[in-house]
């Protein structure tokens, strides 16, 4: 790139910064160099011809979370990363954006692989490093990930003979006499700093109450959905009125007061579904749900991280 070019684009830079700009306060909240080696083992043969990329794969990935950041399509996520100087400056003003389908690929590898985990697990390792252990109680909640039903009964599951954007693995559920179709997102989250620590992706029937992500010793807080179900941690779960037994007033009292430990997870299914668009999918397999909940999960992360250091709770 020529000094005059690199001249003009700081200058234009320098105006943005004037005025603000999140990508770059979240761009220096982690250290993304320690996912490259993740991404390049994707990439086994590094001959010329063999399956060496392109592009810098952390870049490909950073482009993931400017995509679910932003609620973007592949298209569309490449036409705002050649126009957006705050996208190419989060990118590190690469020479050449790569296309649409080039972005589909990469995350198509990223999910044919489950390199989530290992992505997943290189964040939360970076997050317990800046002083932002689990400390305290986790609370544990599921969310409905809807999906385009198409002409989908609520008995069969679309299975491998979709051939359309419809999803494939999605079913059907109910729940406050409403129907869902698609997919479930289980998280848990630690109950001071409000991060995703844990999360899993199911089809929308499994019940909330078949997903355990505590871990022994830790004190997680549930509502009703899993009464009756046994947790690896220490179970603050809200009770249940049965047949022939209602709620004594004691029980109602441990109730409200669950229920009030457990709010901030309602902020994060907030945030998720209103600020990343997460709560309407269009990829058709659990395996890709997956992985865009993963991505969806680290930008909140990462927006949660950013409001911490802003309030002096991280460095």
């Amino acid at each position: 790139m020529s000094t005059f070019i690199n001249f003009t684009l700081k200058q234009e830079y320098d105006r943005l910064i004037a005025a603000g700009d999140k990508l770059s306060e979240i761009d220096k909240l982690i250290d993304w160099k320690p996912f490259r080696p993740i991404l390049e083992s994707m990439y086994i043969n590094r001959t010329d011809k063999g399956g060496r990329p392109e592009n810098d794969v952390v870049m490909m990935f950073k482009m993931l979370v400017l995509q679910q950041w932003h609620g973007l399509s592949d298209p569309e996520l490449e036409r705002q990363c050649i126009d957006r100087i705050s996208f190419r400056k989060f990118l590190g003003f690469p020479k050449r954006i790569p296309d649409d389908t080039t972005v589909w690929s990469f995350r198509e590898r990223i999910a044919k692989l489950g390199l989530e985990e290992q992505i997943w697990g290189e964040l939360q390792r970076q997050i317990d490093c800046r002083g932002l252990e689990i400390k305290k109680g986790m609370i544990q909640d599921a969310t409905f990930i809807v999906a385009e039903p198409g002409h989908a009964n609520q008995e069969k599951m679309r299975g491998d003979e979709a051939k359309t954007r419809r999803s494939r693995d999605g079913n059907w559920s109910k729940k406050g006499g409403k129907s869902y179709f698609g997919y479930k997102l289980h998280t848990i989250i630690d109950k001071e700093n409000e991060l995703i620590r844990r999360f899993k992706t199911t089809v929308a029937s499994v019940h909330d109450s078949q997903v355990d992500l505590s871990k022994k010793g830790e004190v997680v807080y549930r509502d009703k959905g899993y009464f009756g179900v046994e947790a690896k941690g220490f179970a603050a779960t809200m009770q249940r009125a049965v047949r022939g037994k209602p709620l004594n007033i004691k029980q109602i009292m441990r109730n409200d007061r669950i229920s009030v430990q457990r709010m901030p997870c309602e902020r994060v299914y907030a945030v998720t579904k209103g600020v990343f668009k997460a709560g309407k999918v269009m990829v058709t397999t659990v395996k890709r749900v997956n992985l865009k909940m993963m991505v969806t999960a680290f930008c909140f992360n990462l927006h949660q991280m950013r409001t911490l250091k802003r309030k002096g709770v991280m460095a």
